[in-house]
């Protein structure tokens, strides 16, 4: 779900500042005699980080506005002392700040974790899984999201975002500059096929892209389930993938549109596998039985 946020955010304001520039002229300044690599590159970084820098300071907010989560600010029932209480625990344990903890409305089994810094962080969980699972378990999880918080992952991911939007908006604008001048010889500037050939590139190459922060994502989740493992048990988190591997089998209980602690149904192969935000549960709970605590 974090991953699904900033992408979702980061392409919303990648989109935005490039259509802003465009109206401003930007794009035919830079351009006026020709693609100038060396200040595109420049304009590609300034912008390309700063894109995924604002998403990063933006996923807090965005997450709990999205998910209409609910921050605990005074336990009011056993329960949200009893979570409250076990994120500080666990929270003190990994050496990072307090988070803060949030409830959102849904039925499915989901947790997540996100903001711009490891001592200024979100840790959300959802009903159906206060629900459904014990204690060891969303200890585990709630261990999981804070193993993510303490490795810094979404600093990460923005920086590989910014090296990604980089890449995005520089290779658009010069297949657009190619395509204006060889398909349809633009001697003079840029013309409408520059900026229609160029925002398609800049669609096409954002979503290509993004499976380079699908794989990282991937990677990381079995980073952060080491992590669960090492802040609540191992038999805990091998027990909380198990139970969100059996939800994910029975049918409506998980949608295709929903990621459940970030999981899709089933495990996928050939070109969809390169879209998925985590590995097969099989795989995580094999390699969390094989790893050295």
């Amino acid at each position: 779900m974090r991953i699904l946020l900033f992408l979702a955010t980061n392409l919303a304001v990648i989109f935005v500042a490039s259509f802003t520039l465009r109206l401003l002229g930007v794009d035919s300044y830079l351009a006026q005699n020709g693609i100038q690599y060396g200040s595109l590159l420049a304009f590609a970084t300034v912008f390309g980080f700063a894109g995924a820098i604002v998403s990063l300071l933006l996923s807090k907010p965005m997450a709990k506005w999205s998910t209409k989560a609910k921050v605990i600010e005074s336990p009011r029932t056993p329960a949200e002392r009893w979570l409250v209480g076990t994120v500080a625990e666990l929270a003190k344990n990994a050496g990072i700040g307090m988070p803060e903890v949030a409830i959102f409305p849904a039925s499915q089994s989901n947790a997540f974790a996100t903001g711009w810094n490891r001592n200024d962080a979100l840790v959300a969980v959802s009903e159906g899984l206060l629900q459904r699972f014990n204690k060891d378990e969303i200890r585990a999880v709630l261990g999981h999201e804070i193993g993510h918080v303490a490795n810094g992952d979404m600093v990460t991911l923005a920086l590989i975002q910014g090296v990604v939007n980089t890449f995005v908006i520089f290779a658009s604008r010069v297949i657009g500059s190619f395509v204006d001048r060889v398909v349809f010889r633009n001697e003079s500037g840029h013309g409408l096929g520059f900026f229609a050939v160029s925002i398609l590139a800049e669609i096409v190459l954002g979503i290509l892209a993004s499976t380079i922060v699908f794989w990282f994502s991937r990677r990381r989740e079995f980073r952060a389930d080491i992590a669960g493992a090492q802040l609540a048990g191992r038999s805990a988190m091998i027990s909380a993938l198990a139970r969100l591997r059996q939800e994910s089998e029975v049918p409506d209980q998980m949608p295709d549109t929903l990621q459940a602690f970030g999981i899709n149904r089933g495990a996928r192969g050939g070109l969809s596998a390169l879209f998925m935000t985590h590995p097969p549960l099989e795989d995580r709970i094999q390699a969390l039985q094989s790893a050295k605590l």
